[in-house]
């Protein structure tokens, strides 16, 4: 059964994400990682998140501005703007090579912006958690049915409680897209949408530093 969500990290003021820049094959291909402080996490042709200051430039990359959530880049000498949110990293890529590239929050997190069936959703890695786990007012949202779901009892930090097993048709990190994944739904509200092993299982995770790399196994 699903392990407990345990203790949940505190709001951020900045909700950390992968932004893509997606240009022609032949020019630079940039995404952003993050914003951390006053320096933009920028990956640059797929490399490993590099940590730019507004004026400095790096493999022909300059960054101008940090606006908010977003960043002002010069590229091949034309200005483009990306915006942290997404989860992708250079260009599109499918099925077993997908990666999402995720850095971690000033509590060693490590969240994404992602999708459920094909609706917005937010993650918190959580390798504790047998099950992607979601709280009640996200599954409302997502229009998930429970009527027909298998029902169960988890034990979390507040004892046991009465849980809804079921599969979802989609969870989207990043490039990665799995089907058919295992979960359950918790009759609590929840800040996250704690990503467990049901996926994580199904990806080769690989940790550098504060950045968590995912690939899709199957």
């Amino acid at each position: 059964m699903q392990n407990g969500p345990g203790r949940y990290c505190r709001a951020l003021a900045l909700c950390l994400g992968i932004g893509v820049l997606a240009l022609p094959t032949w020019a630079t291909n940039v995404g952003l990682a993050g914003i951390i402080g006053s320096k933009a996490m920028l990956m640059i042709n797929g490399d490993a998140p590099r940590a730019l200051s507004v004026g400095q430039e790096y493999q022909g990359v300059k960054l101008i501005a940090i606006q908010g959530e977003s960043v002002q880049v010069e590229v091949d000498g034309k200005r483009r703007a990306l915006k942290v949110g997404q989860n992708a990293v250079g260009a599109e890529s499918s099925g077993a090579n997908a990666r999402a590239v995720l850095i971690a929050d000033g509590q060693g997190h490590f969240q994404a912006n992602g999708s459920i069936n094909g609706q917005s959703a937010r993650f918190l890695v959580d390798t504790g958690a047998s099950l992607v786990s979601i709280g009640a007012s996200d599954a409302q949202r997502l229009g998930l049915d429970l009527e027909h779901a298998e029902r169960g009892v988890s034990n979390t930090a507040n004892g046991a409680v009465i849980s809804y097993r079921l599969r979802l048709n989609s969870v989207k990190v990043g490039d990665i897209t799995l089907s058919n994944v295992e979960a359950s739904v918790m009759p609590q509200n929840m800040p996250y949408v704690l990503l467990g092993m049901s996926f994580l299982n199904r990806t080769r995770m690989e940790r550098n530093g504060d950045t968590m790399t995912l690939t899709q196994n199957y």
